[in-house]
C-alpha cells in the first residue's frame, strides 16, 4: 500500500488524500472513497427511478418487488464466490471485473423492457435499489480499507467511506428530477429520458474501471495471509445470521420499495420523492459522523443497538401518519438515526476476527444479508399490490428491534481482538 510520502503518491493526490482520509490510513484507500462516491450517486438515482420506469414500461407493483430481489439474490452470489475464492485472486482484478458488470447492467436496462430479460440483467448486474450498498463491490472495498487503516483509525475510515456514499446518494436521488427536465428541454420520452439514465449508469461503470486501473496492488506480505475464515469461524457465523435478520426487515422498506409506496398512498412524483430522498440522505449522512463519537464512548455495540431501536420505532409510527407532512417528518427522522450502525457494524466485523480472515469475515457476513434481503421486496411489493400499505413498515421495524435485543444479548460479552 502507498503512505502519502511514497514518491508514487503526486502532490495533488497527497493533498486530496490528507483532506478525504482519516490520520492513520494509507492514501491507497483514496480511489476506493472516490469510487464509492460515484457508486453511491447511481445508486441514489436509480433508487427511485426504478418504481417509476417499470410502472412505465407497463409493469405492476410486484414486478418492482421481483426486479430489487433479484438484484439482491444475484448479489448474495456473487459475494458468495467472493468469500470463498477472492483470496485466491488479486483485489483490483475483481474490481475491475465489478466495473465492468457494472456497465453491462447499464446497457442491459437501457435496451430491454420485457420482464425477463430484465430480471435476468438485475440477477448478474450490480443495480441497487436499497440506501445502502449490497453489490459485489462492498466485500472487496471493506477488506481493502481494513488493511489501509489502523485500528484506530478503522472506525473512522469506514464511517467516512459511508458518509462517502450517504451524500452521494442524496445527490443521486435529488437528480432522480432529471428525466422530467431532460423530457421538456429535448422534446423526447420520460422513458426515453430515464433509458437515458441507464447509460449514465453504464457510462459510471467505466470511470469505476478506469479508477482502478490505477489503484496499486497490496503489498506481498499482506495479500499473502488472505486466508478463510478459522478460529473466527463460529463468531461470524452467529453475526451473519443475526445480520440476515436485520437484512430482510431493510429488505422490506429498500428506497425503490419505500419510492413507491409514497407514490402510491400521496401521490408523490418522482422528482418529489427524489427530494426526500435527498435530504433523508443528507440527515443519514450526518448519522454517520455522529457514530464515530458515539462508538469512542459507548463502543461499537451499544452504539449500533441504542441508535437503531428509535430509528424503528419512528417506521412503524410513519407507517400509521394520516398526514404527508407527519409520514415525511417521522421517515426523515428515522434517517437521522437508522445508520449509525452501518460503520460501526463493519468496522465491529473487522475488529472481533484475525486480520488475514478479514475478507472472507466481510464476504461471509454479507452474504446473509443480501440473501435475506432478496426477500423482502418481493413480499413488500405483494402486500403492496394487495393493498396492505402499511404492513412492509411495520413488519420492518418490529423484526429489526428484534435483531437489535439479541444482537446485543449474544455479543455484549465479546471483545475486540484490536
Amino acid at each position: 500500500m502507498q503512505t502519502l510520502e511514497d514518491p508514487a503518491v503526486t502532490v495533488g493526490q497527497a493533498r486530496l488524500a490528507r483532506l478525504l482520509l482519516p490520520a492513520g490510513v494509507h492514501a491507497g484507500a483514496l480511489p476506493l472513497l472516490v469510487g464509492r462516491a460515484l457508486r453511491g450517486f447511481c445508486d441514489g438515482l436509480i433508487a427511485v427511478l426504478l418504481p417509476a420506469y417499470l410502472l412505465a414500461l407497463g409493469f405492476a407493483q410486484l414486478a418492482v418487488g421481483l426486479v430489487s430481489s433479484a438484484t439482491l439474490i444475484g448479489s448474495a452470489l456473487a459475494t458468495i464466490l467472493v468469500g470463498i475464492l477472492g483470496h485466491r485472486y488479486p483485489q483490483r482484478r475483481l474490481l475491475l471485473l465489478a466495473a465492468a458488470l457494472m456497465a453491462a447492467t447499464g446497457i442491459g436496462f437501457a435496451g430491454l423492457s420485457a420482464l425477463w430479460p430484465l430480471l435476468l440483467v438485475a440477477f448478474v448486474g450490480t443495480l441497487n435499489p436499497s440506501s445502502g450498498d449490497v453489490s459485489v463491490f462492498l466485500p472487496l472495498e471493506q477488506a481493502r480499507l481494513a488493511d489501509s487503516a489502523t485500528s484506530e483509525a478503522r472506525t473512522a475510515l469506514f464511517a467516512r467511506y459511508s458518509l462517502t456514499g450517504a451524500l452521494s446518494a442524496a445527490v443521486g436521488a435529488l437528480a432522480a428530477a432529471l428525466p422530467g427536465w431532460l423530457a421538456a428541454q429535448l422534446g423526447i420520452s420520460f422513458l426515453g429520458a430515464m433509458r437515458a439514465m441507464f447509460m449514465l449508469y453504464a457510462l459510471t461503470g467505466v470511470a469505476l474501471w478506469f479508477l482502478y486501473t490505477r489503484m496499486p496492488e497490496p503489498e506481498p506480505h499482506v495479500a499473502s495471509v488472505r486466508t478463510p475464515l478459522g478460529p473466527s469461524r463460529r463468531i461470524v457465523t452467529r453475526l451473519a445470521l443475526l445480520f440476515s435478520v436485520d437484512a430482510f426487515a431493510g429488505g422490506l422498506v429498500v428506497n425503490s420499495l419505500l419510492a413507491l409506496w409514497l407514490m402510491q398512498r400521496f401521490g408523490l412524483s418522482p422528482g418529489a420523492a427524489g427530494q426526500f430522498f435527498f435530504w433523508s440522505g443528507l440527515l443519514s449522512a450526518g448519522s454517520l459522523l455522529v457514530a464515530v463519537p458515539l462508538a469512542r464512548r459507548f463502543g461499537l455495540l451499544n452504539t449500533m443497538v441504542f441508535t437503531h431501536i428509535p430509528s424503528s420505532l419512528c417506521l412503524i409510527a410513519a407507517a400509521f401518519s394520516p398526514s404527508l407532512v407527519a409520514t415525511l417528518v417521522f421517515l426523515l427522522a428515522r434517517s437521522a438515526l437508522s445508520q449509525m450502525d452501518v460503520p460501526t457494524r463493519t468496522a465491529y466485523v473487522m475488529a472481533v476476527v484475525t486480520p488475514p480472515e478479514r475478507p472472507a469475515a466481510a464476504s461471509l457476513t454479507a452474504v446473509p444479508r443480501s440473501l435475506a434481503a432478496a426477500l423482502g421486496p418481493t413480499l413488500a411489493g405483494g402486500l403492496l399490490a394487495m393493498g396492505w400499505v402499511g404492513a412492509p413498515l411495520v413488519a420492518c421495524g418490529l423484526l429489526k428491534i428484534a435483531y437489535d435485543l439479541a444482537l446485543l444479548g449474544a455479543f455484549r460479552r465479546i471483545k475486540p481482538v484490536d
